[in-house]
């Protein structure tokens, strides 16, 4: 259940940065235009006292209660479906979408951002594969590493192509019975099934319409978002027969299509705002979605969670 630390990481820092700013006042929370070395200053003692604090607090609630081993390697390519490594594209990018938006409000320059900034995520996503590879209920995953890469990717190459955000990763979630057969792997309560129970996830790429069309007449919050999940998982793998579930049939992938909205394009004079906005546009929006089951057949939503 690796992904689950990845998402554990992504709410801490998300609730730091909304603690942060209800702390302060608008004129503090106005990006600069030049570089303020007192912002970059108090930026550099929070993320490394955030970081060292979330590193210290993951040891001791995940890997402080299983045994240590020698650094090695797994591959858990095949498990949960691939859910998990969406969980670290997730993660790793919008990790460095805070991490580059917080060296933009300190006044670094854009080229700063990209290289100290974006890569935030995959700098501490990796650190916590270290965590892995040295516990022996785990193993350092490629797979994971790979998706953290390709998380980060995501955030530059769109900072690179358009110096915009067209195309977001997003998250949702719904409960599901699967979580009632295995409570202590897949959560035996709703904040925990949030977090460890992939049958219940969703991950999305959203795209805002407006950034491709440029049209007057398209709202530029509208986005067209596309999903992907996974049902009939009570194991990483297939070791259990899930005949109470799925009598008749095994884990399958489950694919969406649905519209979304894009919190950063809602106009506000409120840094404040922008900022509690900016934290909630990594969640999709409930609406109508039509859904296409790797089983066959498709299956229409009046609201989908």
């Amino acid at each position: 259940m690796k992904a689950s630390k990845s998402i554990v990481l992504l709410l801490l820092f998300g609730c730091c940065q909304i603690s942060f700013a209800q702390n302060s006042i608008e004129n503090f929370l106005k990006p600069s235009d030049t570089l303020n070395k007192n912002h970059l200053k108090t930026l550099v003692i929070s993320e490394a006292a955030i970081g060292t604090a979330t590193l210290i607090g993951l040891n001791q609630v995940w890997y402080a209660d299983y045994p240590r081993s020698n650094f090695h390697f797994i591959n858990d390519n095949a498990e949960w479906l691939q859910m998990d490594k969406a969980g670290h594209v997730f993660s790793s990018y919008h990790l460095g979408s805070f991490g580059a938006n917080a060296l933009k409000w300190s006044g670094a320059n854009r080229k700063s951002q990209l290289i100290y900034g974006s890569t935030l995520g995959l700098a501490f996503m990796t650190t916590v594969e270290v965590f892995d590879g040295y516990s022996a209920n785990w193993g350092a995953s490629w797979g994971d590493i790979a998706a953290n890469i390709s998380g980060t990717a995501l955030y530059v190459s769109q900072e690179l192509l358009w110096k915009e955000q067209r195309i977001v990763p997003k998250f949702s979630f719904h409960t599901t019975s699967y979580a009632s057969a295995r409570p202590n792997v897949l959560g035996s309560s709703l904040p925990e099934q949030i977090l460890k129970d992939y049958n219940g996830q969703t991950y999305w790429l959203s795209a805002n319409v407006y950034s491709f069309v440029k049209s007057s007449e398209i709202p530029k919050w509208l986005n067209v978002a596309i999903g992907y999940g996974a049902e009939g998982m009570v194991t990483g793998n297939d070791e259990f027969i899930n005949a109470i579930f799925l009598p008749e049939s095994k884990r399958y992938r489950q694919f969406y299509l649905s519209l979304d909205v894009d919190l950063t394009k809602i106009e506000t004079k409120s840094h404040l705002v922008k900022t509690i906005l900016t934290i909630f546009n990594t969640l999709k929006i409930p609406a109508p979605t039509i859904e296409i089951k790797g089983s066959g057949g498709t299956k229409m939503h009046f609201i989908y969670f």
